[in-house]
């Protein structure tokens, strides 16, 4: 029932019944993924992946974002690969440096595996028919949505064992996008979603190492893979999601059975009255709730539960500059926070660059030091200044469950006895306080100004006007150099 209803739900779904709010919020997850993409695109990981994996490369068609400009695809530049390669490569350059778009209600990262696999699709169909911009951010937000929903019905134990939630659920989100491109039955539809969902990929341990960002550019490979061999009859089971032995019952294993189909009919919105499904189920005209609300963007580039002491600490650098001081005149900092923050984020010694990005310490020492938290302050060599090591030596933290995920209190004890308090009660990139059009088109050209050059106002320009493009072909062209 609920790979039927899923699939159902997504087939049915058109543009016109999209509110302005949605169509506007997947805009700006299509334009901020575009920017972590091709901000991603010179990042070690990305470059091992295409040398590596380019002996099995097919007929190079398809974009790869960024430097595209090397015929041998040396140093510099890539080559054009086929649409599986480009879904896996594009995903993992959008999501290494730990930028791109956070679901605050599951902590996944929906835009990812979507984006990745339904950009290879555009490009690979659109030569036989254009595919409009309206068509991909609906697929687009229908791929969004089946991730979420998903998510919502095994978090949290589903992350809590370990799973990496942005994965299970991707490459599921990245099969309906595609269907709903590409024009699937419904039973096409629950085929795909079948083959995607048995492609279960991703673990938690892996966060800190390039292979985290191998998760969401999989899924999206695997969504795209398990779509085409839909469409052309390959079978799967369709009750993929709900069967005994099926998706959501292997993965949410730490809840029992009945649980986990109660949640999964209650995220989907399946046999509920308009009144309980109303704020909870899939959308339909009044009804439902759409998780693209809740998609937020990070300001910063990190593990998302430690935007709270960076947004915090770079304020007080600011009040430690305007009393003629600094971060060296700090000694110490203690920091009650979520007990999630140390969780996930505990790591007091990081050794480069990507460890950092899951250290609250490493957080908290930039913001003090800097002021801000950018790609810049996490390179490896900012990880190891010994500047950076001795403030993040002077850092506590404490969990406190009395407190938000997104909040924290910090206390600065200065060698001349000073002390300076900091609430940060909901931090910049949450649903309270969001970043704007103006703060994520300021992200997107300090991420792709290094890559792109000139091209930067020109291609934020086309991200920004996708709704009003007959042929999303004509806007990768400026997304590469």
């Amino acid at each position: 029932m609920a790979t039927h209803h899923l699939a159902s739900w997504s087939h049915n779904l058109r543009y016109s019944s999209l509110p302005p709010e949605v169509i506007h919020a997947a805009i700006k997850t299509f334009y901020n993924w575009t920017g972590c993409a091709i901000g991603g695109s010179n990042h070690p990981a990305k470059a091992i992946a295409y040398k590596t994996l380019s002996p099995f490369f097919g007929k190079p068609t398809y974009s790869l974002l960024g430097r595209h400009h090397d015929a041998d695809g040396g140093a510099g530049g890539y080559k054009s690969v086929d649409a599986q390669h480009a879904a896996l490569i594009n995903g993992i350059a959008s999501h290494v440096h730990h930028y791109d778009d956070t679901h605050l209600d599951t902590i996944i990262h929906p835009a990812g595996p979507v984006a990745s696999a339904l950009l290879a699709v555009a490009e690979w169909k659109g030569s036989e028919t254009k595919i409009s911009g309206k068509d991909f951010l609906l697929a687009l937000v229908v791929g969004v949505e089946a991730e979420c929903k998903l998510g919502l019905a095994v978090w949290p134990e589903h992350y809590d064992v370990g799973w990496h939630i942005t994965s299970t659920t991707g490459s599921i989100g990245a099969a309906v996008a595609v269907s709903k491109l590409l024009g699937l039955s419904i039973e096409q539809t629950s085929h795909a979603i079948g083959i995607a969902a048995t492609q279960v990929i991703g673990l938690r341990e892996m966060f800190g190492a390039h292979t985290k960002s191998f998760h969401p550019g999989s899924a999206a490979q695997s969504g795209l893979m398990a779509t085409v061999m839909a469409q052309g009859g390959y079978t799967s089971s369709l009750q993929a999601l709900e069967a005994k032995r099926g998706w959501v019952n292997v993965v949410g294993a730490t809840k029992s059975t009945d649980e986990l189909q109660a949640d999964l009919d209650k995220w989907l919105g399946i046999g509920a009255t308009i009144g309980e499904q109303d704020g909870v189920g899939l959308p339909d005209g009044a009804t439902g709730r759409w998780e693209i609300l809740r998609n937020s963007f990070k300001p910063y580039p990190c593990g998302i539960v430690i935007h709270p002491i960076i947004d915090g600490c770079s304020q007080l650098h600011h009040d430690l500059k305007a009393r003629g001081l600094s971060g060296h005149d700090v000694a110490s900092v203690h920091a009650r926070v979520h007990p999630l923050v140390l969780e996930l984020t505990g790591k007091p010694k990081p050794r480069d660059g990507l460890e950092g990005k899951f250290s609250f310490y490493h957080g908290a020492a930039i913001g003090l030091l800097y002021g801000k938290g950018t790609p810049s302050q996490y390179e490896d060599s900012v990880v190891q200044d010994p500047e950076v090591i001795a403030i993040r030596d002077r850092i506590q933290g404490t969990a406190d469950r009395s407190l938000n995920a997104d909040e924290t209190r910090i206390v600065v004890m200065i060698n001349d006895g000073q002390v300076l308090e900091k609430h940060v009660v909901h931090a910049v990139g949450s649903l309270e306080v969001p970043m704007d059009d103006k703060a994520l088109e300021m992200k997107f050209k300090d991420q792709c100004m290094g890559v792109l050059g000139e091209k930067v106002d020109t291609a934020s320009q086309e991200c920004w006007g996708i709704e009003i493009v007959e042929d999303v072909r004509s806007i990768v062209k400026s997304l590469c150099t």
